[in-house]
């Protein structure tokens, strides 16, 4: 439920009807281009309607529409894979710092879920990348603006998340 402390009767009562209408849509929406992570979808989900609170205590409820929604969970997903992508880079040089090896994973299966869980050992960045390339469909320049990255860091990035799912056995070549 969304707590609306701060939010008129009127504007509480529209700000409950668009909730009750989009929450599944926008849940769904998050849940694909999240790779199935469901806390992930749900907490995201979440920062959204939280969003949605705030214009209609800014006075500008009328903004909050089902595209208006998506736009805002797209962002919400793009903004937690940076931080997410840089505090894995953190990770990363407090690990090569301490000369571990890293471990390989050992799957050469294409089941869905297995699938899935291969995405999700992706980089936030390449996971993202495939999501809005493939399962939103954008073109390439138009995935490179929504992660702030030319187009040709972009097609690196995809190239560099497709190789690791071949390597995998997930996408064939060709």
């Amino acid at each position: 439920m969304v707590r609306t402390a701060g939010v008129d009767a009127d504007d509480r009562r529209r700000l409950l009807d668009v909730y009750d209408e989009t929450a599944r849509h926008v849940y769904r929406y998050l849940y694909r281009l999240c790779g199935g992570e469901a806390a992930l979808a749900e907490d995201l989900t979440q920062e959204t309607f939280l969003t949605a609170v705030g214009r209609f205590k800014d006075n500008r409820g009328d903004e909050v529409t089902a595209p208006w929604l998506m736009g805002v969970a797209r962002h919400k997903l793009l903004e937690h894979h940076r931080h997410a992508g840089r505090e894995e880079r953190r990770l990363r040089l407090v690990f090569w710092r301490t000369g571990d090896d890293a471990v390989e994973p050992d799957a050469r299966t294409t089941s869905q879920q297995e699938a899935v869980t291969l995405l999700r050992g992706l980089p936030g960045d390449q996971r993202t990348a495939l999501a809005l390339r493939y399962v939103e469909d954008l073109t390439v320049a138009e995935v490179a603006s929504a992660l702030g990255r030319s187009v040709r860091a972009t097609e690196s990035l995809l190239a560099r998340a497709r190789r690791a799912l071949r390597l995998e056995g997930i996408v064939q070549d060709g």
